[in-house]
Protein backbone atom coordinates (compact mmCIF):
# COMPACT_ATOMS: atom_id res chain seq x y z
CA UNK A 1 0.00 0.00 0.00
CA UNK A 2 2.63 2.46 0.23
CA UNK A 3 4.38 1.79 -2.52
CA UNK A 4 0.86 2.05 -4.17
CA UNK A 5 0.78 5.52 -2.31
CA UNK A 6 3.82 6.65 -3.82
CA UNK A 7 2.86 6.43 -7.18
CA UNK A 8 -0.27 8.26 -6.42
CA UNK A 9 1.60 10.78 -5.46
CA UNK A 10 4.43 10.25 -7.61
CA UNK A 11 1.51 10.46 -10.70
CA UNK A 12 0.09 13.69 -9.04
CA UNK A 13 3.37 15.76 -9.05
CA UNK A 14 4.10 15.04 -12.82
CA UNK A 15 0.66 15.92 -14.09
CA UNK A 16 0.37 18.64 -12.30
CA UNK A 17 1.78 21.25 -14.81
CA UNK A 18 1.57 21.39 -18.23
CA UNK A 19 5.15 23.43 -19.07
CA UNK A 20 7.51 20.32 -20.79
CA UNK A 21 10.29 21.26 -19.08
CA UNK A 22 8.85 21.28 -15.38
CA UNK A 23 7.29 18.19 -16.41
CA UNK A 24 11.13 16.37 -17.84
CA UNK A 25 12.47 18.22 -14.46
CA UNK A 26 9.25 16.30 -12.15
CA UNK A 27 10.11 13.08 -13.87
CA UNK A 28 13.66 12.69 -13.03
CA UNK A 29 13.59 14.42 -9.45
CA UNK A 30 10.84 10.90 -8.46
CA UNK A 31 13.28 8.77 -10.47
CA UNK A 32 15.64 10.25 -8.04
CA UNK A 33 14.03 10.78 -4.72
CA UNK A 34 11.29 8.16 -4.91
CA UNK A 35 13.06 5.32 -6.62
CA UNK A 36 16.35 6.22 -5.41
CA UNK A 37 18.14 6.06 -9.04
CA UNK A 38 21.16 8.25 -8.96
CA UNK A 39 20.79 8.09 -13.17
CA UNK A 40 18.03 8.64 -15.20
CA UNK A 41 16.75 10.40 -18.75
CA UNK A 42 13.49 11.29 -21.21
CA UNK A 43 14.71 10.23 -24.65
CA UNK A 44 12.03 11.60 -27.09
CA UNK A 45 11.39 10.36 -30.30
CA UNK A 46 11.55 12.77 -33.71
CA UNK A 47 9.35 11.73 -35.67
CA UNK A 48 11.04 13.10 -38.69
CA UNK A 49 14.38 10.72 -38.61
CA UNK A 50 12.40 8.14 -36.41
CA UNK A 51 15.53 8.88 -33.56
CA UNK A 52 15.46 8.81 -30.18
CA UNK A 53 17.15 11.96 -28.88
CA UNK A 54 17.79 13.21 -24.84
CA UNK A 55 15.41 15.97 -24.08
CA UNK A 56 16.59 15.63 -20.21
CA UNK A 57 19.11 13.86 -18.01
CA UNK A 58 19.74 13.04 -14.75
CA UNK A 59 23.48 11.78 -13.54
CA UNK A 60 24.85 11.04 -17.51
CA UNK A 61 28.56 11.47 -18.22
CA UNK A 62 29.35 14.83 -19.27
CA UNK A 63 28.83 15.14 -23.08
CA UNK A 64 26.91 11.52 -23.42
CA UNK A 65 23.71 13.59 -23.77
CA UNK A 66 24.38 14.17 -27.21
CA UNK A 67 23.66 11.04 -28.92
CA UNK A 68 21.03 9.71 -30.91
CA UNK A 69 19.77 6.81 -31.27
CA UNK A 70 17.77 4.90 -34.37
CA UNK A 71 15.11 2.62 -33.40
CA UNK A 72 16.53 -0.54 -32.10
CA UNK A 73 19.92 0.52 -31.55
CA UNK A 74 21.35 0.41 -27.66
CA UNK A 75 18.69 -0.60 -24.72
CA UNK A 76 16.29 2.32 -25.29
CA UNK A 77 16.21 2.03 -28.75
CA UNK A 78 14.77 -1.60 -28.32
CA UNK A 79 12.50 -1.00 -25.93
CA UNK A 80 11.31 1.49 -28.25
CA UNK A 81 11.03 -0.93 -31.35
CA UNK A 82 9.33 -3.26 -29.39
CA UNK A 83 6.68 -1.27 -27.36
CA UNK A 84 7.71 -3.23 -24.30
CA UNK A 85 10.65 -2.72 -21.80
CA UNK A 86 14.04 -3.94 -21.91
CA UNK A 87 16.21 -4.87 -18.79
CA UNK A 88 19.50 -5.22 -18.46
CA UNK A 89 20.54 -6.81 -15.53
CA UNK A 90 24.44 -6.18 -16.57
CA UNK A 91 25.06 -3.58 -19.10
CA UNK A 92 28.63 -5.38 -19.37
CA UNK A 93 27.43 -8.96 -20.56
CA UNK A 94 24.68 -7.35 -23.25
CA UNK A 95 25.84 -6.00 -26.20
CA UNK A 96 23.08 -3.54 -27.71
CA UNK A 97 24.40 -1.45 -24.36
CA UNK A 98 25.37 2.47 -25.02
CA UNK A 99 27.35 3.97 -22.72
CA UNK A 100 26.60 7.01 -21.26
CA UNK A 101 28.25 6.35 -17.83
CA UNK A 102 31.10 4.53 -16.93
CA UNK A 103 29.39 4.08 -13.50
CA UNK A 104 26.39 1.97 -14.96
CA UNK A 105 26.04 -1.29 -13.97
CA UNK A 106 22.46 -2.18 -15.48
CA UNK A 107 19.56 -0.40 -17.32
CA UNK A 108 15.85 -0.46 -17.80
CA UNK A 109 14.31 1.55 -20.67
CA UNK A 110 10.55 1.50 -20.73
CA UNK A 111 8.87 3.43 -23.94
CA UNK A 112 6.48 6.09 -23.43
CA UNK A 113 3.46 5.33 -25.08
CA UNK A 114 0.48 7.17 -26.23
CA UNK A 115 -2.92 5.36 -27.54
CA UNK A 116 -0.27 2.78 -28.74
CA UNK A 117 2.34 5.56 -30.40
CA UNK A 118 6.21 5.32 -29.19
CA UNK A 119 6.93 9.32 -27.74
CA UNK A 120 10.08 7.91 -26.28
CA UNK A 121 11.58 6.32 -23.79
CA UNK A 122 12.43 6.34 -19.84
CA UNK A 123 15.88 5.10 -19.29
CA UNK A 124 16.88 4.39 -15.82
CA UNK A 125 20.31 3.07 -14.30
CA UNK A 126 21.49 1.96 -11.42
CA UNK A 127 25.20 1.69 -10.20
CA UNK A 128 24.47 -2.11 -9.35
CA UNK A 129 24.54 -4.99 -10.93
CA UNK A 130 20.82 -6.70 -11.20
CA UNK A 131 19.68 -3.79 -9.30
CA UNK A 132 15.56 -3.83 -10.76
CA UNK A 133 13.73 -6.81 -9.44
CA UNK A 134 10.32 -7.25 -10.83
CA UNK A 135 8.08 -5.37 -8.25
CA UNK A 136 10.25 -2.27 -9.12
CA UNK A 137 10.04 -2.54 -12.82
CA UNK A 138 6.23 -3.32 -12.53
CA UNK A 139 6.32 0.38 -10.25
CA UNK A 140 7.97 2.47 -13.09
CA UNK A 141 6.48 0.79 -16.14
CA UNK A 142 2.78 2.28 -14.34
CA UNK A 143 4.72 5.34 -13.34
CA UNK A 144 5.62 5.47 -17.15
CA UNK A 145 2.09 5.46 -18.22
CA UNK A 146 1.69 8.14 -16.05
CA UNK A 147 4.36 10.45 -17.09
CA UNK A 148 3.85 9.87 -21.14
CA UNK A 149 0.01 11.26 -20.27
CA UNK A 150 2.03 14.16 -18.78
CA UNK A 151 4.49 14.73 -21.91
CA UNK A 152 1.58 14.47 -24.26
CA UNK A 153 -0.26 16.83 -22.06
CA UNK A 154 2.89 19.31 -22.02
CA UNK A 155 3.34 18.57 -25.63
CA UNK A 156 -0.39 19.72 -26.57
CA UNK A 157 -0.38 22.50 -24.82
CA UNK A 158 2.82 23.73 -26.13
CA UNK A 159 1.17 23.26 -29.88
CA UNK A 160 -1.45 25.37 -28.54
CA UNK A 161 0.40 27.72 -27.39
CA UNK A 162 2.73 27.77 -30.59
CA UNK A 163 -0.52 28.21 -32.77
CA UNK A 164 -1.90 31.00 -30.50
CA UNK A 165 1.66 32.81 -31.58
CA UNK A 166 1.53 31.93 -34.89
CA UNK A 167 -2.08 33.05 -34.98
CA UNK A 168 -1.28 36.10 -33.37
CA UNK A 169 1.86 37.17 -36.04
CA UNK A 170 -0.62 36.26 -38.85
CA UNK A 171 -2.86 38.64 -37.53
CA UNK A 172 -0.33 41.10 -36.61
CA UNK A 173 1.95 40.69 -40.24
CA UNK A 174 -1.58 40.71 -41.71
CA UNK A 175 -1.97 44.76 -40.11
CA UNK A 176 1.32 45.69 -40.82
CA UNK A 177 1.81 44.90 -44.06
CA UNK A 178 -1.49 46.43 -45.30
CA UNK A 179 -1.05 49.94 -43.64
CA UNK A 180 2.81 49.99 -44.44
CA UNK A 181 2.86 50.90 -48.70
CA UNK A 182 6.57 51.29 -49.12
CA UNK A 183 8.26 48.43 -50.50
CA UNK A 184 11.64 49.15 -48.07
CA UNK A 185 9.81 49.88 -45.30
CA UNK A 186 7.63 47.02 -45.59
CA UNK A 187 9.90 44.25 -46.24
CA UNK A 188 12.25 45.18 -43.35
CA UNK A 189 9.23 45.08 -40.79
CA UNK A 190 8.03 42.14 -42.11
CA UNK A 191 11.56 40.43 -41.37
CA UNK A 192 11.69 41.74 -38.05
CA UNK A 193 7.84 40.58 -37.16
CA UNK A 194 8.21 37.14 -38.31
CA UNK A 195 11.60 36.68 -36.98
CA UNK A 196 10.06 37.66 -33.18
CA UNK A 197 7.30 36.26 -33.63
CA UNK A 198 8.37 32.27 -34.89
CA UNK A 199 11.68 32.86 -33.11
CA UNK A 200 13.59 31.91 -35.65
CA UNK A 201 17.19 32.84 -35.49
CA UNK A 202 17.22 34.65 -38.68
CA UNK A 203 14.40 35.62 -41.71
CA UNK A 204 15.50 37.12 -45.10
CA UNK A 205 13.11 38.23 -48.30
CA UNK A 206 14.63 37.69 -51.80
CA UNK A 207 12.80 39.43 -54.65
CA UNK A 208 13.03 38.60 -58.28
CA UNK A 209 15.23 40.52 -60.47
CA UNK A 210 15.61 39.54 -64.27
CA UNK A 211 17.06 35.77 -63.82
CA UNK A 212 18.14 36.83 -59.70
CA UNK A 213 17.13 36.58 -56.76
CA UNK A 214 18.48 39.79 -54.79
CA UNK A 215 18.63 39.77 -51.02
CA UNK A 216 16.04 42.94 -50.48
CA UNK A 217 16.01 42.57 -46.53
CA UNK A 218 17.00 40.19 -43.68
CA UNK A 219 16.84 40.37 -40.00
CA UNK A 220 18.42 38.56 -36.98
CA UNK A 221 21.53 37.43 -35.52
CA UNK A 222 23.19 35.07 -37.73
CA UNK A 223 26.39 36.65 -39.88
CA UNK A 224 26.00 37.43 -43.63
CA UNK A 225 28.53 35.42 -46.28
CA UNK A 226 27.54 38.22 -48.96
CA UNK A 227 27.41 41.52 -49.31
CA UNK A 228 24.95 43.99 -48.71
CA UNK A 229 21.96 43.68 -51.00
CA UNK A 230 23.60 40.15 -52.53
CA UNK A 231 22.47 38.45 -55.80
CA UNK A 232 22.08 35.23 -56.14
CA UNK A 233 21.40 32.79 -59.37
CA UNK A 234 17.59 31.56 -59.78
CA UNK A 235 18.63 28.49 -61.55
CA UNK A 236 20.62 27.62 -58.67
CA UNK A 237 18.88 25.26 -55.50
CA UNK A 238 17.75 25.56 -53.76
CA UNK A 239 15.90 28.62 -55.66
CA UNK A 240 15.54 26.39 -58.74
CA UNK A 241 13.65 23.96 -56.67
CA UNK A 242 11.30 27.00 -54.82
CA UNK A 243 10.79 28.67 -57.77
CA UNK A 244 10.32 25.81 -60.44
CA UNK A 245 7.63 23.67 -58.44
CA UNK A 246 5.88 26.84 -56.31
CA UNK A 247 6.81 24.45 -53.42
CA UNK A 248 8.80 24.83 -49.84
CA UNK A 249 11.45 23.11 -49.15
CA UNK A 250 13.35 22.54 -46.43
CA UNK A 251 16.92 21.60 -45.91
CA UNK A 252 17.52 20.06 -42.95
CA UNK A 253 21.66 19.86 -42.37
CA UNK A 254 24.01 22.48 -43.95
CA UNK A 255 26.46 21.93 -41.65
CA UNK A 256 28.71 20.63 -44.31
CA UNK A 257 27.74 22.63 -47.45
CA UNK A 258 30.00 25.93 -48.13
CA UNK A 259 29.01 29.10 -46.86
CA UNK A 260 28.19 30.85 -49.86
CA UNK A 261 25.31 27.99 -50.57
CA UNK A 262 24.34 28.49 -46.48
CA UNK A 263 23.99 32.47 -47.12
CA UNK A 264 24.65 32.79 -43.81
CA UNK A 265 27.88 31.46 -41.50
CA UNK A 266 25.90 29.47 -38.34
CA UNK A 267 23.01 28.27 -40.93
CA UNK A 268 22.50 24.69 -40.02
CA UNK A 269 19.31 24.48 -41.29
CA UNK A 270 16.70 26.28 -43.71
CA UNK A 271 13.25 26.62 -44.69
CA UNK A 272 12.15 28.31 -48.30
CA UNK A 273 8.69 29.04 -48.91
CA UNK A 274 7.65 31.19 -52.56
CA UNK A 275 6.17 33.83 -52.48
CA UNK A 276 2.94 33.87 -54.94
CA UNK A 277 0.84 36.46 -55.29
CA UNK A 278 -1.97 35.86 -58.14
CA UNK A 279 -0.03 32.92 -59.97
CA UNK A 280 3.39 35.18 -59.63
CA UNK A 281 6.20 34.39 -57.66
CA UNK A 282 7.85 37.54 -57.02
CA UNK A 283 10.51 35.85 -54.17
CA UNK A 284 11.44 33.93 -51.64
CA UNK A 285 10.89 33.78 -47.92
CA UNK A 286 13.57 32.13 -45.82
CA UNK A 287 14.34 30.92 -42.43
CA UNK A 288 17.93 30.15 -41.05
CA UNK A 289 18.67 28.44 -37.36
CA UNK A 290 21.72 27.61 -36.51
CA UNK A 291 20.81 24.32 -35.18
CA UNK A 292 20.71 21.21 -37.63
CA UNK A 293 16.83 19.69 -38.47
CA UNK A 294 15.16 23.13 -36.65
CA UNK A 295 12.54 23.15 -38.88
CA UNK A 296 8.80 20.93 -38.28
CA UNK A 297 6.22 20.04 -40.93
CA UNK A 298 4.01 21.31 -37.93
CA UNK A 299 4.80 24.83 -38.68
CA UNK A 300 4.79 24.87 -42.26
CA UNK A 301 1.00 25.82 -42.63
CA UNK A 302 1.37 28.73 -40.46
CA UNK A 303 4.64 29.66 -42.03
CA UNK A 304 3.02 29.22 -45.65
CA UNK A 305 0.24 31.59 -44.47
CA UNK A 306 2.35 34.26 -43.36
CA UNK A 307 4.43 33.98 -47.03
CA UNK A 308 0.69 34.24 -49.03
CA UNK A 309 0.16 37.71 -46.74
CA UNK A 310 3.81 39.13 -47.08
CA UNK A 311 3.33 38.30 -51.26
CA UNK A 312 -0.02 39.82 -51.58
CA UNK A 313 1.55 42.90 -49.42
CA UNK A 314 4.94 42.94 -52.08
CA UNK A 315 2.37 42.83 -54.84
CA UNK A 316 0.31 45.81 -53.73
CA UNK A 317 3.72 47.80 -52.28
CA UNK A 318 5.13 47.08 -56.23
CA UNK A 319 1.74 48.74 -57.92
CA UNK A 320 1.69 51.65 -55.41
CA UNK A 321 5.65 52.26 -56.18
CA UNK A 322 4.67 51.58 -60.22
CA UNK A 323 1.82 54.61 -59.31
CA UNK A 324 4.72 57.20 -57.61
CA UNK A 325 6.68 56.11 -60.65
CA UNK A 326 4.68 56.81 -63.23
CA UNK A 327 3.76 60.33 -60.92
CA UNK A 328 7.76 60.98 -61.53
CA UNK A 329 7.50 60.21 -65.11
CA UNK A 330 7.65 62.41 -68.42
CA UNK A 331 4.77 61.47 -70.53
CA UNK A 332 6.10 62.05 -73.63
CA UNK A 333 9.89 61.01 -73.20
CA UNK A 334 9.56 58.19 -70.63
CA UNK A 335 12.56 59.65 -68.41
CA UNK A 336 12.29 61.25 -65.26
CA UNK A 337 10.35 64.60 -64.91
CA UNK A 338 11.51 67.89 -63.22
CA UNK A 339 9.43 67.29 -60.19
CA UNK A 340 11.39 63.67 -59.43
CA UNK A 341 14.99 65.86 -60.01
CA UNK A 342 13.76 68.75 -57.46
CA UNK A 343 13.01 65.06 -55.06
CA UNK A 344 16.25 63.43 -55.80
CA UNK A 345 19.28 66.10 -56.12
CA UNK A 346 18.46 66.39 -52.14
CA UNK A 347 18.93 62.92 -51.75
CA UNK A 348 22.42 63.23 -54.07
CA UNK A 349 23.58 66.33 -51.72
CA UNK A 350 22.67 64.82 -48.34
CA UNK A 351 24.70 61.67 -49.45
CA UNK A 352 27.49 63.56 -50.60
CA UNK A 353 27.91 65.62 -47.87
CA UNK A 354 27.78 62.50 -45.63
CA UNK A 355 30.01 60.53 -47.51
CA UNK A 356 32.69 62.41 -49.11
CA UNK A 357 31.49 61.45 -52.36
CA UNK A 358 30.82 64.55 -54.73
CA UNK A 359 27.71 64.49 -57.25
CA UNK A 360 27.76 66.74 -60.12
CA UNK A 361 24.96 68.25 -62.10
CA UNK A 362 25.12 68.40 -66.31
CA UNK A 363 22.09 71.10 -67.21
CA UNK A 364 21.57 70.77 -71.42
CA UNK A 365 19.55 71.68 -73.69
CA UNK A 366 18.79 71.24 -77.88
CA UNK A 367 20.16 73.96 -79.84
CA UNK A 368 17.53 76.29 -81.75
CA UNK A 369 14.75 73.97 -80.85
CA UNK A 370 11.78 76.57 -81.59
CA UNK A 371 13.45 76.71 -85.59
CA UNK A 372 13.45 72.94 -85.18
CA UNK A 373 9.78 73.02 -84.28
CA UNK A 374 8.96 75.81 -86.95
CA UNK A 375 10.78 74.03 -89.85
CA UNK A 376 9.60 70.23 -89.03
CA UNK A 377 6.99 70.61 -87.21
CA UNK A 378 6.03 69.53 -83.47
CA UNK A 379 5.55 66.32 -84.20
CA UNK A 380 9.20 65.73 -85.71
CA UNK A 381 10.15 67.74 -82.81
CA UNK A 382 8.83 65.27 -80.55
CA UNK A 383 10.56 62.58 -81.90
CA UNK A 384 13.86 64.31 -81.46
CA UNK A 385 13.14 65.08 -78.22
CA UNK A 386 12.54 61.01 -77.65
CA UNK A 387 15.34 60.55 -78.90
CA UNK A 388 18.12 63.16 -77.22
CA UNK A 389 16.43 61.23 -73.63
CA UNK A 390 17.33 57.86 -75.50
CA UNK A 391 20.54 58.70 -76.00
CA UNK A 392 21.36 60.34 -72.40
CA UNK A 393 19.53 57.66 -70.60
CA UNK A 394 21.94 54.85 -72.96
CA UNK A 395 25.00 56.67 -72.27
CA UNK A 396 25.35 57.22 -68.21
CA UNK A 397 25.41 54.37 -65.57
CA UNK A 398 22.25 53.00 -64.19
CA UNK A 399 23.15 54.86 -61.15
CA UNK A 400 22.59 58.32 -62.64
CA UNK A 401 19.63 60.02 -62.96
CA UNK A 402 18.53 61.62 -66.65
CA UNK A 403 15.04 64.05 -66.77
CA UNK A 404 13.66 66.38 -68.96
CA UNK A 405 14.04 69.70 -66.86
CA UNK A 406 11.38 71.27 -69.03
CA UNK A 407 10.80 71.99 -72.67
CA UNK A 408 14.17 71.34 -74.62
CA UNK A 409 16.36 71.07 -71.69
CA UNK A 410 17.31 67.97 -69.99
CA UNK A 411 19.64 67.77 -66.50
CA UNK A 412 21.28 64.62 -65.25
CA UNK A 413 22.60 63.65 -61.92
CA UNK A 414 25.63 61.89 -61.78
CA UNK A 415 26.93 60.38 -57.85
CA UNK A 416 30.18 60.03 -57.02
CA UNK A 417 31.36 62.28 -59.60
CA UNK A 418 33.78 65.12 -59.41
CA UNK A 419 33.70 68.21 -62.09
CA UNK A 420 36.08 66.95 -64.50
CA UNK A 421 34.24 63.26 -64.86
CA UNK A 422 31.06 65.02 -65.35
CA UNK A 423 33.04 67.16 -67.99
CA UNK A 424 34.00 64.18 -69.87
CA UNK A 425 30.52 62.87 -69.36
CA UNK A 426 28.85 66.06 -70.79
CA UNK A 427 30.96 66.10 -73.80
CA UNK A 428 30.48 62.42 -74.32
CA UNK A 429 26.62 63.29 -74.47
CA UNK A 430 27.21 66.60 -77.22
CA UNK A 431 29.50 64.09 -79.67
CA UNK A 432 26.57 61.81 -79.48
CA UNK A 433 23.67 64.06 -79.86
CA UNK A 434 25.97 65.97 -82.54
CA UNK A 435 26.59 62.52 -84.65
CA UNK A 436 23.07 60.80 -84.47
CA UNK A 437 21.22 60.43 -87.32
CA UNK A 438 17.57 62.14 -86.53
CA UNK A 439 15.19 60.42 -89.31
CA UNK A 440 13.34 62.98 -91.21
CA UNK A 441 15.52 66.07 -89.87
CA UNK A 442 18.20 66.44 -92.96
CA UNK A 443 20.38 68.65 -90.79
CA UNK A 444 22.68 68.74 -87.40
CA UNK A 445 21.46 68.16 -83.78
CA UNK A 446 23.22 69.72 -81.57
CA UNK A 447 23.18 70.43 -77.81
CA UNK A 448 24.84 72.98 -75.12
CA UNK A 449 25.89 71.77 -71.63
CA UNK A 450 27.25 73.56 -68.68
CA UNK A 451 28.21 71.33 -65.72
CA UNK A 452 28.52 72.18 -61.79
CA UNK A 453 29.96 69.63 -58.91
CA UNK A 454 29.35 69.40 -55.22
CA UNK A 455 30.91 71.11 -53.21
CA UNK A 456 33.45 73.20 -55.85
CA UNK A 457 30.34 74.68 -57.21
CA UNK A 458 27.98 74.77 -54.31
CA UNK A 459 26.96 73.23 -51.39
CA UNK A 460 23.31 74.04 -51.32
CA UNK A 461 20.18 72.99 -54.66
CA UNK A 462 19.71 76.43 -55.44
CA UNK A 463 23.61 77.30 -55.79
CA UNK A 464 24.41 74.00 -57.97
CA UNK A 465 21.66 74.33 -60.52
CA UNK A 466 22.27 78.27 -60.53
CA UNK A 467 26.25 77.00 -61.28
CA UNK A 468 24.85 74.44 -64.53
CA UNK A 469 22.71 77.16 -65.56
CA UNK A 470 25.41 79.80 -65.83
CA UNK A 471 27.70 76.85 -67.79
CA UNK A 472 25.03 76.33 -70.16
CA UNK A 473 24.88 79.96 -70.39
CA UNK A 474 28.16 80.22 -70.91
CA UNK A 475 27.68 77.72 -73.80
CA UNK A 476 25.32 78.91 -75.64
CA UNK A 477 27.16 82.47 -75.98
CA UNK A 478 30.45 80.74 -76.97
CA UNK A 479 28.19 79.79 -80.05
CA UNK A 480 26.47 76.38 -79.09
CA UNK A 481 27.45 73.31 -79.30
CA UNK A 482 29.76 72.96 -76.34
CA UNK A 483 30.43 71.85 -73.14
CA UNK A 484 31.13 74.78 -70.07
CA UNK A 485 32.23 74.76 -66.81
CA UNK A 486 30.11 76.73 -64.20
CA UNK A 487 31.64 80.07 -64.10
CA UNK A 488 31.93 79.88 -60.84
CA UNK A 489 35.35 78.19 -60.67
CA UNK A 490 37.69 78.49 -63.74
CA UNK A 491 35.41 78.38 -66.63
CA UNK A 492 36.57 76.46 -69.13
CA UNK A 493 34.27 75.04 -72.26
CA UNK A 494 35.04 72.11 -74.52
CA UNK A 495 32.94 71.50 -77.96
CA UNK A 496 33.62 72.86 -81.55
Amino acid sequence: MPKIAVLYDAGQAVLSTFDLDEVLQRILAIARDYFHLPKAAILLLEKDTQQLYVRSQLGWDTGKDNVRLALSQGITGAAAARKHPVYAPDVSRDPRYVCSAQSTRSELAIPLMVRDEVVGVFDCQSDKVDHFDAETIGLLTLFSTQASIALENARLYSLERQRARQLEAINIIAQQSTAVMDLEELLIRVCSVIQQAFQVPHVTLLLRDEGDLVMRAHQGELTPCFPPGGRFPAIQDPWQQVISSNGTVMEKDLRDTPESFRLFRESASRLSIPLISFGQTLGVLTLHSSQANAFRDSELQSLESVADICANSIQNAHYVERVKQLAYLDGLTGIFNRRYFELRIMEEIERARRYDTGMAVIMSDIDQFKRLNDEFGHLLGDEVLRQVSSIFHQQVRKIDIVCRYGGEEFAVLLTQTTAEQAMAVAEKLRRMVETWQFPGVPRTITISAGVAAFPAHGRTRDDIVRAADSGLYAAKQSGRNRVCLAVSANSACSGI
